[in-house]
């Protein structure tokens, strides 16, 4: 999916991961600082020639299993079928910090839509996480990413963070976020995304 311009109010700048390339980590960071948000476009469109794209929509690839805070086995496939957000974050990121209130908050919103939220930590240890889930309370799976750079690099989280990708329960990729929501209204813009992966007629909130 391609990157689009967007007049939206700029979200907080993505975090460099801890490993190298922060010339390109930098880079990044101040082209969202200047308002060049990197927003991808909801499948099935194309944002940046203004019209309609009739590639066919990206499938998501959720053949992963990975471990959750306590050395549970989760498998990413069994969360086909419902609306999903895969959010890729560290405890050391500002950004991630913001928004993961109010993942929770929408979390129990859209409990009867089942909505899903699956917090993938990129390089934190199990004993970094815990006390951190904890003070958050993060009420869905927090999952250790590190380790899993396959992963990391399928969904382009090898770079920067946060970023977040909204699924739908087809198993197609509707949006590929880098960064925080906007800053004028981050609970607002979520919501929006969210509703747009449920499905016609879904009851709301």
């Amino acid at each position: 999916m391609r990157g689009a311009m967007t007049s939206e109010t700029p979200a907080p700048a993505p975090q460099p991961r801890r490993a190298p390339a922060w010339i390109l980590m930098g880079l990044l960071g101040l082209s969202v600082a200047a308002g060049v948000g990197w927003f991808a476009a909801p499948a099935g469109t194309s944002a940046a020639k203004g019209g309609t794209d009739t590639t066919a929509p990206t499938i998501a690839e959720l053949d992963y299993t990975l471990k959750d805070i306590e050395g549970r086995d989760v498998r990413l496939a069994d969360y086909k079928g419902r609306p999903l957000l895969l959010n890729f974050w560290a405890t050391y990121c500002g950004p991630c910090k913001t928004e993961i209130p109010i993942f929770v908050e929408l979390v129990e919103k859209y409990k009867d839509q089942k909505l899903a939220i699956l917090g993938i930590s990129i390089d934190d240890s199990v004993e970094d996480l815990r006390p951190f889930a904890a003070q958050y309370k993060m009420n869905y799976p927090v999952l250790v990413g590190l380790g899993h750079d396959d992963l990391m690099d399928r969904y382009e989280a090898a770079f920067l963070i946060p970023i977040t990708w909204f699924i739908k329960a087809d198993g197609t990729i509707y949006l590929k976020h880098p960064g925080g929501p906007p800053s004028s209204n981050p609970k607002e813009w979520l919501e929006q995304q969210i509703h747009a992966l449920l499905p016609a007629g879904a009851g709301r909130p």
